[in-house]
């Protein structure tokens, strides 16, 4: 941790951003992610797409999080105005802001406090200081631990700075596949091609490996295995799944350091962690390379392969590339679907911030503050854990609006709890507990969908259509979420809280060809941004189904390295060689841990 620290320290120093000026007009950027000592801070890096950057957030569940802190070179002596690029996360429902924090320069505490005012990303006024030309230290003060959150702090002689230009890409990555997302879908998919013999770089931009199943976000891991027409088709993903299940657990729950173990462990696979997709070269209808961002340095990094695959969840790589994909809800006209809404619209499914609470054996006070959202006894959400269906988001785009979609979670979760221990008629029930966990990672379900050469439809399942190139069997019930109606009475503009309908049927092998782009030649897909309309997601987007779909991809990947051929003429001459590899799958054989299967979830046996 501390050789980390000490690469940190030496990344922002040389990334500040001098330019030039007289004396004491140079200005001095340093972005807040690349700090040496992050205190209790945390980088996020979730929004990079919307907002341009990583930045660092104060998450203390109300407890103010201790200093992040860092050096830098001043050029020149003089006075210097501080800037900070922040925002005020509660300004979409609240003129209070609820994250605010100082800056505190040699250990000097500049007046203004910041993350107030207006609600989106913009440069705001710390205060000035005085400095000698040499060794510098910088903090960001955290003062509620309510979310405060920090992009850059610059220096300058006057004017509030613009965002600095990105660095060019300072390395190539060449592979025979690369695999974006390393999701429960996108590990199972580097790994099994690199244990058919593949060169593979696995491009994830998040510290950690799982997606929904880490401790990150803390979703279990749903579905059946082994079923089917190829019963060694999840083998990898028992793997790499955590022995116990279970939504909002304990953190080592989910098992995050087996995963990075198991990939590790394979000779053929190239790991980039914290590192996000930004951009995507084509030459015609394939992609060419894909660059990725380091989210805390910022370094960029272009990646080569005759091959990709989109395991990003939002389909990333594909919307980079031009993939034709659909988002929201098909119409009954278009898709014959029994489950479809009479008209189309852009409801998606949500996402969902979910927590936990702890019996601390002693009174413990939460504030109740002029942000938060009004509860009362009629409106208010009684419990001490959230689970899947605190869910936000469903009539916004879960793609540019997320930020929002994710903050309103929070909003939401701190405003009814300080309702149950401040005012509720039942508060002596909460009393002694407090928070344990608060998810600031946002688990979503739905988002893009790519479109491949078959498209999966409730019919398809249903009816159990059968089509030569089945490959994993899906198993979980259609299940689709909705705005829960008594939630929904008190909140009509953004409900928070969801109910599901669950539609079992039989084990169903996918087609093949919901696995690879339509229009994008050399793009595979696997997780919950596969061919299928949005009813069908409803059972496909689990994620031991998800990670069979990888299971696939890899072997897909296999078949055409060996005959230099795309994906689509995998299904169109070579479905044979795909069976095959289905059939032995790509297992080492260890001893796997129990299986939490969701036996219910699906009708045992074959229709008749």
């Amino acid at each position: 941790m501390k050789k980390l620290r000490k690469n940190l320290l030496t990344a922002a120093t040389a990334l500040s951003m001098l330019i030039g000026g007289t004396a004491c007009g140079a200005t001095i950027c340093l972005e807040a992610e690349q700090f040496a000592d992050l205190g209790g801070w945390a980088v996020d890096s979730q929004f990079i797409d919307q907002m341009g950057s990583s930045f660092l957030l104060a998450h203390g569940m109300g407890n103010p999080v201790s200093d992040a802190v860092t050096t830098f070179e001043c050029p020149a002596a003089g006075t210097y105005h501080v800037w900070a690029r922040t925002r005020n996360w509660t300004a979409p429902w609240s003129m209070h802001a609820a994250g605010t924090f100082t800056v505190k320069v040699n250990g000097k505490e500049l007046p203004c406090a910041l993350g107030r005012g207006a609600g989106g990303w913009l440069w705001q006024k710390a205060g000035e200081v005085k400095l000698e030309k040499g060794k510098a230290t910088i903090a960001l003060h955290d003062l509620t631990g309510f979310d405060g959150r920090c992009d850059a702090v610059c220096l300058t002689a006057g004017d509030a700075p613009s965002r600095p230009v990105a660095p060019a890409p300072s390395r190539t990555v060449k592979a025979d596949l690369v695999v974006c997302g390393g999701g429960i879908a996108g590990t199972c998919a580097a790994n099994s091609a690199a244990r058919l013999g593949l060169k593979v770089a696995l491009v994830q931009d998040r510290p950690m490996l799982g997606g929904a199943n880490s401790s990150e976000v803390r979703v279990h891991l749903g579905g059946s295995m082994n079923l089917g027409p190829y019963p060694r088709l999840g083998d990898v993903v028992s793997e790499i799944g955590p022995a116990k299940g279970g939504n909002a657990q304990p953190a080592e729950r989910y098992e995050d350091q087996r995963k990075l173990d198991v990939v590790k462990a394979e000779k053929n696979i190239q790991l980039f962690l914290s590192t996000r997709i930004i951009a995507a070269k084509k030459n015609g209808d394939r992609i060419v390379s894909v660059t990725g961002q380091d989210v805390v340095s910022g370094a960029r990094t272009v990646f080569e392969a005759p091959l990709f695959a989109d395991c990003t969840g939002d389909a990333c790589v594909g919307a980079l590339a031009g993939a034709d994909f659909r988002m929201g809800r098909e119409s009954k006209a278009e898709t014959g679907e029994e489950m479809a809404p009479k008209k189309a619209d852009k409801m998606t499914m949500g996402a969902s911030v979910q927590w936990y609470t702890k019996d601390a054996g002693r009174a413990v006070a939460f504030p109740a503050e002029p942000w938060m959202i009004a509860f009362n006894e009629q409106n208010c959400e009684h419990g001490l854990r959230g689970d899947w269906d605190w869910e936000t988001g469903m009539m916004r785009d879960q793609v540019s609006e997320f930020e929002r979609i994710r903050d309103y979670g929070m909003l939401v979760v701190y405003s009814n709890w300080s309702f149950l221990k401040n005012k509720s008629a039942k508060r002596a029930k909460y009393e002694q507990h407090e928070f344990a966990w608060v998810a600031y990672v946002a688990g979503k379900r739905e988002s893009r969908r790519l479109m491949g050469d078959h498209i999966l439809t409730q019919q398809d399942i249903f009816d159990f259509v059968q089509y030569p190139d089945g490959t994993c069997c899906t198993t979980w019930a259609i299940d689709l979420h909705y705005p829960m109606p008594r939630n929904t009475k008190h909140y009509n503009g953004e409900p928070f809280r969801s109910i599901c309908t669950h539609n079992r049927h039989y084990a169903y092998p996918i087609p093949y060809r919901c696995l690879y782009s339509r229009n994008v030649a050399n793009l595979f897909m696997a997780g919950r941004n596969i061919s299928v309309t949005h009813v069908a997601l409803g059972t496909t987007r689990v994620m031991r189904t998800t990670g069979m779909m990888g299971e696939v991809v890899g072997m897909a990947a296999r078949v055409c390295k060996d005959h230099g051929c795309l994906p689509r003429g995998v299904y169109a001459n070579h479905l044979d060689e795909l069976k095959s590899l289905m059939k032995k799958g790509v297992g080492t054989g260890k001893p796997q841990p129990p299986q939490n299967y969701n036996p219910g979830s699906f009708i045992s046996g074959m229709p008749k």
